[in-house]
């Protein structure tokens, strides 16, 4: 079966051309051009992944990333935001939204190619990984069941939150660059910066610690880069 990826974007030849590379990538691709359709093609057809602009009719596409984020049926989608808007403001709050890639308009094809790859790939990874259960204090991470709990309570976090955690919890005690959780979380030669990591960690940090909560998971080492014990 081939992998499903679901465009959401308005402008008629962008979408063309995405589906025309695509299809010859192998991809088999549905398409919408403004939000709610977009919302409700996600229901119907259950995309692998989604490519999704911001400037949309019905709903913008920042608010229908923070529906999909909280849709028990659409919360694990990838969802790389290809769009216009290219201040870093505006790519912290897609980050931060949850996600997982964002490219600026003008694109490179091969490089959209590349992103898409890394992402279904990490995703894939997850799926198929063993039961192992990674664990700190009284936060528990489920890789069969790509789930995290905080005592009882269940945590929702994004692909590359989860992914970050992992590789935290993986290496226990050991500092670990920026550039270095780049590198093992993008998985491709990224073309931004390593601002992109604390802005992922600061989002992971506010889901799993709160914003008064004295319990204190994830460290920040000044002028290197972070780690859990």
């Amino acid at each position: 079966m081939k992998t499903r990826i679901l465009i959401i974007d308005d402008e008629i030849h962008i979408v063309e051309l995405l589906k025309f590379n695509l299809e010859v990538s192998g991809y088999e691709v549905d398409f919408a051009y403004d939000g709610l359709d977009g919302f409700m093609k996600m229901k119907d057809t259950n995309p692998d992944l989604i490519l999704l602009d911001w400037m949309l009719p019905s709903i913008s596409g920042i608010d229908m990333l923070k529906r999909i984020r909280t849709d028990s049926s659409l919360s694990k989608k990838p969802v790389i935001m290809l769009t216009a808007k290219n201040m870093e403001s505006d790519k912290i709050e897609g980050l931060e939204s949850g996600a997982d890639d964002y490219i600026t308009k003008p694109f490179s094809i091969k490089e959209l190619l590349a992103r898409i790859t890394s992402v279904l790939r990490r995703y894939n990874i997850n799926e198929k990984s063993t039961n192992q259960i990674l664990t700190t204090k009284n936060l528990t991470l489920d890789l069969n069941k790509y789930e995290v709990y905080k005592g009882s309570e269940k945590i929702d976090l994004t692909l590359k939150e989860f992914e970050l955690l992992k590789l935290l919890l993986e290496n226990k005690g050991k500092v670990l660059s920026r550039n270095n959780l780049l590198d093992k979380i993008w998985g491709y030669e990224y073309y931004g910066e390593t601002r992109t990591v604390d802005v992922h960690i600061r989002y992971l940090r506010k889901k799993i610690e709160g914003d008064s909560s004295s319990e204190k998971y994830i460290q920040t080492i000044r002028g290197v880069g972070y780690k859990i014990d």
